[in-house]
């Protein structure tokens, strides 16, 4: 990895992270607020039976309770689209945008290497999409507890939560980083990376508003960070695997093709 490429991608990243940043504390604090003014008008209108209790729950998330209503934040499209900035807009463009530009063999020919390029990349991808993440959960916890709702939340397992969610924005980084070196312009990375990103998306809410396709969500990488869960205490490791293995996958495909590949020159 070279250190100068990664402080210097975080300069040109500094100023989205900044609003990303702001923006994520300010949606993260909203939610305990919402589900604490709501959740009663809520409960009444499904046990109401005036709506099917599915369509009150939006992915692995609810209102019905704090957890659940952290884990539909955090799923919200809001919030993807938060992280998404990095995890995929600057992960599909990083690269394929320097080859469209002119700029990648420019920077080749200083002495850096196609795996070191990639990996500097990569750590200020992950490091970016982190503080979003933090970003939002932190907002979260810090409302729960001024409005005093931080009981309901087990504490101790923040650490977990943001592990797991690591391991989620991973595999859209890294996956957004396989599409941006396979193609020499960022328009198909770009459409690859949001596809991917809404497939999943896709899966997760139709799983939970059509209970004979609630087996899709099992498909979805959304599905498989549930912070509500494991703020409850009830973690799956299984959901840790899937998501980290979903990252390494895309990571190994990208650090043997992109050495290997030849660059066209760009029209």
């Amino acid at each position: 990895m070279s250190g100068r490429l990664l402080l210097q991608t975080l300069r040109w990243y500094r100023v989205r992270l900044l609003i990303a940043v702001v923006a994520g504390i300010a949606w993260g604090a909203i939610i305990p607020v919402i589900f604490d003014a709501f959740s009663d008008a809520i409960r009444d209108l499904a046990n109401s039976g005036a709506f099917p209790e599915e369509m009150l729950n939006i992915g692995s998330g609810s209102l019905f309770t704090l957890p659940g209503s952290i884990t539909l934040g955090l799923q919200h499209p809001i919030a993807l689209s938060l992280i998404g900035i990095f995890a995929v807009g600057a992960s599909a463009t990083a690269i394929a945008g320097e080859r469209a530009r002119g700029t990648l063999e420019v920077l080749l020919a200083r002495p850096i290497s196609r795996t070191e390029l990639y990996v500097s990349v990569l750590v200020a991808l992950l490091l970016t999409s982190t503080v979003v993440l933090v970003a939002i959960l932190g907002g979260m916890v810090g409302s729960a507890a001024v409005i005093g709702l931080a009981g309901e939340l087990d504490m101790a397992q923040t650490p977990l939560v943001l592990l797991n969610g690591f391991g989620l924005w991973a595999a859209f980084v890294t996956f957004g980083l396989a599409a941006s070196v396979t193609f020499d312009w960022p328009g198909p990375a770009i459409g690859l990376s949001v596809g991917w990103i809404l497939l999943h998306y896709f899966l997760e809410i139709l799983g939970s508003l059509w209970a004979d396709a609630a087996w899709t969500q099992e498909y979805s990488l959304l599905h498989h960070f549930n912070p509500g869960e494991i703020l409850r205490g009830s973690l799956d490791p299984i959901d840790f695997v899937i998501v980290f293995g979903a990252a390494i996958v895309p990571l190994v495909y990208a650090l043997v093709i992109f050495p290997r590949r030849d660059l066209a020159a760009p029209a």
